[in-house]
């Protein structure tokens, strides 16, 4: 029935760019800090620095295609139109890898920090029990999960910006206010491009949730203007939060040294607050935990709609909308079940596949933007050249250096990811001999507005 297939348009800009932070989530700096610190070699702040700009100029590229294609489905639709839906396809698939193990993130640190804290209940308990609750809150509505994303981040903000002021009200006391003010965590002797570099291939996880904003444009009100702005937004918070922390934590602590990478954050927690700052910071994280986890279960329920209603995927299945609740529930059943993966992999694999998802399809995504560019020959001119050739063609450039720093057992095992996604691609084709099942014209060029 039509009431059934159709996604309900109920989301503003602050709801949007609360559901892109929630995925971020802000405190995954604390997540993934002592990754992040070994992988950088301590130099965060270059790391983070290196990262944004990356992820600015996909950015970009993202808020051109989601003006112009105000459709769910992300880097997948993007390619399906501006490429061939071949290559939407694989697209698709590559992001799923990012998708389905963002949720399996969270549900893996959120164990391990549960079990730190209450060691006689087994992580795989909380684990379950957070894949549950998650699946129950995204089934009920995006507007449940904007909502309550919103108070959650908010509350992350505010620790964040409080943590950060602690650290410079420290150094002013203890070495005036010229201390606030340095090179080093730029300039230092030991740092190297290369490093830099290194370190921004594993930080550029926190900058991962702009894509997530398209999944939401046919939820979206005035998706056309909200969602290029919300990207903007969020990834401006996300880089002043992250860049500034960084820095005045390389001031206060130049030699922190970390004894285990799991819990390093802790670590530094209790060398700078105590046992307070540590209770605090334990309260802030668990929030954003679930609220990270909340915005992955929203997200990824989206894509295999989309890919479902367009009969990619099982179309019976996947592009089922829940009659009451207008959410897809049964994909959030499948999110959930993969979730379970957390009960046995690392946070470190997870992340690092959940980069080599997403910087594939930001790669294609800026691709797209130039495609589009030599399509439209009639509308060329400097401004144009400036956003929809030059800056995709530095962005593209940016994610194929953060995917050559990534490890080798990564780069294999998206590789295999592929290759069975191709498997999957020759039978849907039948060899590339008929074309993919797809929507119907109209369906498929929909403007949401």
């Amino acid at each position: 029935m039509k009431e059934s297939t159709e996604l309900k348009k109920t989301l503003t800009l602050p709801q949007v760019v609360f559901l892109g932070l929630a995925w971020n989530t802000p405190m995954i700096y604390f997540s993934v800090f002592g990754v992040a610190y070994q992988g950088s070699n301590g130099f965060l702040t270059s790391a983070y620095f290196l990262a944004v700009i990356a992820v600015l100029f996909t950015g970009a590229s993202y808020a051109i295609m989601a003006k112009k294609f105000p459709i769910s489905g992300s880097a997948y639709t993007f390619a399906k139109k501006a490429i061939h839906p071949n290559v939407g396809f694989l697209v698709g698939w590559i992001l799923l890898l990012n998708y389905l193990f963002a949720p399996i993130i969270a549900a893996i640190t959120f164990g391990i920090f549960m079990h730190a804290e209450f060691p006689a209940i087994p992580a795989f308990v909380w684990i379950i029990g957070l894949i549950v609750l998650l699946a129950i809150i995204a089934t009920i509505g995006v507007n449940s999960s904007a909502n309550i994303s919103s108070v959650f981040v908010s509350l992350q903000i505010i620790f964040i910006i409080g943590f950060t002021s602690f650290l410079v009200y420290a150094l002013f006391i203890d070495s005036g206010a010229a201390s606030l003010v340095s090179p080093e965590p730029f300039l230092n002797v030991d740092l190297s491009f290369s490093v830099a570099l290194a370190g921004a291939s594993i930080v550029v996880f926190s900058f991962l949730g702009f894509d997530t904003l398209t999944t939401l444009s046919e939820e979206t009100k005035n998706a056309k203007k909200t969602i290029p702005n919300a990207i903007f937004i969020m990834i401006a918070i996300v880089g002043v939060l992250h860049v500034t922390m960084s820095y005045f934590i390389e001031l206060s602590y130049p030699t922190f040294t970390i004894q285990d990478a799991d819990s390093a954050a802790l670590e530094l927690m209790g060398i700078i607050g105590g046992s307070l700052l540590r209770a605090v910071f334990m309260t802030v994280l668990i929030a954003a935990i679930f609220t990270q986890g909340l915005a992955s279960v929203t997200s990824v329920s989206r894509l295999l709609y989309v890919m479902g209603r367009d009969s990619i995927l099982p179309k019976k299945f996947f592009g089922y909308v829940h009659p009451k609740f207008k959410t897809p529930s049964l994909n959030i059943l499948v999110a959930s079940v993969i979730s379970l993966l957390a009960i046995f992999i690392t946070v470190d694999d997870a992340i690092r596949f959940v980069n080599f998802g997403a910087l594939s399809a930001f790669f294609f995504v800026n691709l797209c933007v130039i495609r589009l560019y030599f399509k439209n020959k009639e509308k060329r001119f400097v401004r144009m050249t400036i956003t929809n050739l030059i800056c995709p063609i530095i962005g593209a450039s940016f994610i194929v250096w953060l995917m050559v720093l990534l490890d080798v057992p990564t780069l294999i095992g998206g590789s295999i990811w592929i290759a069975a996604g191709i498997v999957y691609l020759l039978y849907l084709t039948n060899a590339f001999q008929k074309p993919l099942h797809d929507q119907k014209q109209g369906e498929e060029e929909r403007q949401v507005v």
